[in-house]
């Protein structure tokens, strides 16, 4: 097994919410994350997309690019007209060595609107709709496995998969070429078993996000029909070590799978009143902690 542990640009920069930590300059993000020991960086929103630039901009910081998220529209466009939109974002991942492409299903989703509450989260109804939606998943994730990398689709609140039937329903209808970005913070709030996915589906599991939670304050978010947006700003999301969720256990998980990747931390919170570097270490060292317990590092 080989685990190496990367941060996510977001707790520092926003991309959702430019005012969220849009002022902070890139190197110094940067500069924190390799400070904290990560040996890695998703790509983010104020990354340069040129792959020299972008290859010399990491390198000063001793960081790999592990992936970064990329933006789908299966329910409003077919496998080949994906496959091309697709071919900059993945290009470029190639060019700085990344091993994973995280896909997310965004075309009708509602965690980007703050005008919009998560109860109007979208929904598939059918199992033809699902079949197709799959079949559509299943040659974006041949194409991006025949180019070397993992494709990582990432379940998330305000989209089509967002809960355990949803999750279910993606699982039974795509191939063995989807993987999943396994996102801890996403799962908790959604209502999915990520122990149990993580147990019953070890082969799809191939890109980790680990942020913790705060329940009660999604509970309260959710009564008052308000917006993903709306719940980041109050504090949802927060670092392992600060929530709820026993990364013993999820470290102990995927221990048990023979699991073999990146662990990348990652919370949405507002960094003027959650000090980035200062959550980031809780968080690093809960996950180190962690997985060295469970015989991951």
């Amino acid at each position: 097994m080989s685990i190496r542990f990367g941060a996510s640009p977001i707790a520092w920069s926003n991309d959702d919410m430019p005012e969220l930590g849009g002022d902070v300059p890139l190197e110094e993000i940067l500069g924190d994350i390799h400070a904290l020991g990560f040996e890695g960086v998703e790509l983010g929103g104020r990354f340069p997309r040129e792959p020299g630039e972008l290859k010399a901009l990491l390198s000063r910081h001793a960081l790999d690019l592990v992936g970064g998220w990329y933006s789908g529209a299966l329910l409003q466009r077919d496998a080949g007209a994906e496959i091309a939109a697709m071919q900059p974002h993945l290009a470029l991942l190639e060019a700085l060595g990344c091993e994973v492409f995280v896909f997310a299903e965004t075309s009708n989703a509602v965690h980007g609107r703050r005008d919009v509450p998560l109860s109007r989260t979208p929904r598939i109804d059918g199992v033809g709709a699902w079949a197709r939606f799959g079949e559509r998943m299943t040659r974006v994730a041949d194409h991006v496995q025949a180019r070397g990398l993992r494709f990582a689709y990432h379940h998330h609140l305000g989209t089509v998969v967002e809960h355990q039937e949803d999750l279910d329903a993606f699982l039974r209808h795509t191939g063995p070429s989807v993987g999943l970005t396994l996102d801890t913070g996403h799962a908790a709030l959604g209502g999915i078993d990520f122990l149990g996915v993580i147990r019953n589906h070890p082969a799809r599991i191939a890109h980790v996000h680990c942020k913790d939670v705060r329940g009660e304050v999604h509970a309260r978010m959710r009564a008052r029909n308000a917006s993903f947006l709306d719940g980041v700003l109050a504090g949802m999301f927060t670092v392992p070590g600060d929530g709820s969720i026993d990364y013993g256990a999820v470290m102990r998980a995927l221990a048990a799978i023979g699991y073999s990747g990146w662990i990348i931390l990652e919370a949405e919170q507002d960094p003027a009143l959650a000090p980035p570097r200062r959550y980031a270490e809780l968080g690093m060292r809960t996950l180190a902690d962690a997985a060295r317990a469970a015989g991951l590092a």
